[in-house]
């Protein structure tokens, strides 16, 4: 078998927290929403923050959401196509506090990698792709 990409992550979120999503994904981090009218239709449990043209982590209510511990998650990592200075002047033109840097090891080679909490307790590797 020859995997090519991870195509999406399902993740829970509060009940309450679509707005708050909505916020931090798409306002503050400029990513594009797919699927809501199938959410809000009740066609899907879930609606989609579009990361890249292959890539999507899909965001599902649930009224017994609790929030993740270290011992059951620790993070998804998001290639952006900038560079580290381009990801933090968004992140800090949107208030959105940087949690640790790194230049870890990832799919791709080492590069710059900033690290974010979304609302719910996600931490998010938001990774340069270029230098």
């Amino acid at each position: 078998m020859d995997g090519t990409a991870i195509d999406h992550v399902k993740l829970r979120i509060p009940a309450d927290g679509i707005e708050t999503a909505l916020a931090f994904y798409r306002d503050a981090l400029g990513f594009g929403i797919d699927g809501m009218d199938l959410y809000e239709s009740g066609e899907k449990p879930f609606f989609s923050v579009r990361l890249a043209p292959g890539a999507v982590v899909h965001l599902e209510p649930d009224e017994a959401f609790a929030a993740p511990t270290q011992t059951a998650y620790d993070h998804i990592a998001v290639r952006v196509d900038d560079d580290i200075e381009g990801i933090e002047a968004t992140l800090a033109d949107a208030g959105i506090e940087i949690d640790r840097r790194l230049d870890p090891l990832g799919a791709t080679g080492v590069a710059p990698a900033v690290y974010v909490t979304d609302p719910f307790g996600y931490l998010l590797e938001l990774k340069a792709e270029r230098e």
